[in-house]
């Protein structure tokens, strides 16, 4: 999050989602131990979902995070839970940001509930053109460190870190259509009949669970901030973007990994819209490769996760057309949103492949 190309700047004290001023003005009230000078923020650009700022003036760098303008269904962009699990996880092995203060009161310059975190450096690769800051080795490498990261978190006793009551593990597929189904019908605004066919075809067909675990629940590369260590060589730093984090099938993490690893290969996928780094050509593992290295680290035997990959395309799919939603009423902040719409039924399609060659 300290990537400054993906940062837009504003000199105004007043920017989309925060009032900077008060924002201050709060904390010189409630937490004056925490300011060190004037605050100034930047939205960093790049999310879809939540609002991001880098904030400075504090005892520290940090990242402040808040639902999106408008359009916030229950359950959804819930910023308590996300910072519960960070700070639940920063005692493991599992490399999270620095918690720092979670806030839920208007006058703080937010309308909603927002928390403080530390800003970790790094950079995230998202686009093709990052990986030119890496070697093949470097890539493969990072690609393997993310697979034994996500088997790390699934290896977390939940009991341990005080998240047993985190979520509901038993029935969670189940819950989780009907939930993205809801989340599907809250931003219906056109007829989508692939994905209508994909929500029917995968409540036909509910995988048995095997293991249960804490799951992130959007876990992706450019979900991860790359550091370089002493020695220079690139690690994952951090593991950002917790909102959707709860109990349940492990596999669904696994699921959304190889449905993002995959996502330069779909067809139809307008390629001036798709925003990823992942190409095999450019040196990155498959993702066969990767599941193997994360079936290692975990010391488990993975199934075919066919429904997983494709229930994983349904989840990104309501997702994606969430954020269509509000850019039709106007909800949005920053550039790009005008063409996510498009990726909506391409997806749809790709996830009804996957179950095709289940079937």
């Amino acid at each position: 999050m300290s990537d400054e190309a993906n940062r837009t700047t504003t000199d105004s004290t007043v920017i989309p989602g925060l009032d900077l001023d008060a924002f201050e003005a709060w904390l010189q009230e409630h937490h004056p131990q925490l300011l060190a000078g004037p605050l100034s923020a930047s939205l960093i650009a790049g999310g879809r979902s939540n609002l991001t700022y880098a904030i400075d003036g504090g005892v520290g760098p940090w990242v402040l995070r808040r639902p999106p303008l408008g359009h916030v269904q229950k359950t959804a962009h819930d910023m308590a839970r996300e910072f519960r699990v960070l700070s639940a996880l920063q005692p493991t092995a599992v490399p999270v940001p620095r918690t720092v203060l979670f806030i839920d009161d208007p006058a703080a310059g937010v309308e909603m509930p927002f928390y403080l975190m530390e800003r970790v450096d790094g950079v995230a690769l998202k686009l093709r053109s990052d990986n030119r800051l890496f070697t093949v080795d470097q890539l493969v490498s990072l690609s393997e460190e993310l697979a034994t990261t996500l088997a790390t978190l699934h290896s977390v006793d939940p009991a341990s870190v005080g998240l047993e009551d985190f979520g509901k593990a038993d029935g969670f597929v189940e819950r989780q259509l009907v939930r993205w189904g809801r989340q599907y019908e809250g931003s219906r605004n056109r007829d989508i009949p692939d994905l209508d066919a994909l929500q029917g075809e995968l409540a036909e067909r509910i995988p048995t669970t095997m293991y249960t675990s804490i799951v992130h629940g959007d876990f992706r590369l450019d979900n991860a901030l790359v550091s370089n260590d002493e020695s220079g060589m690139p690690h994952i730093a951090a593991v950002l973007d917790w909102e959707m984090a709860t109990l349940g099938d492990s596999f669904t993490d696994l699921g959304l990994f190889g449905l993002y690893w995959n996502l330069s290969n779909f067809a139809d996928m307008p390629e001036s819209v798709v925003a990823t780094s992942v190409f095999e050509e450019d040196g990155y593992p498959s993702f066969d490769r990767v599941v193997e290295v994360y079936a290692k680290a975990a010391g488990i035997e993975v199934p075919d996760l066919s429904w997983y990959l494709a229930f994983a395309a349904f989840k990104l799919a309501v997702i994606l057309e969430g954020i269509h939603f509000r850019f039709q009423a106007g909800q949005t902040v920053g550039d790009g949103f005008d063409r996510i719409g498009s990726l909506v039924a391409p997806l749809a399609r790709a996830g009804r492949t996957y179950l095709s060659r289940k079937a």
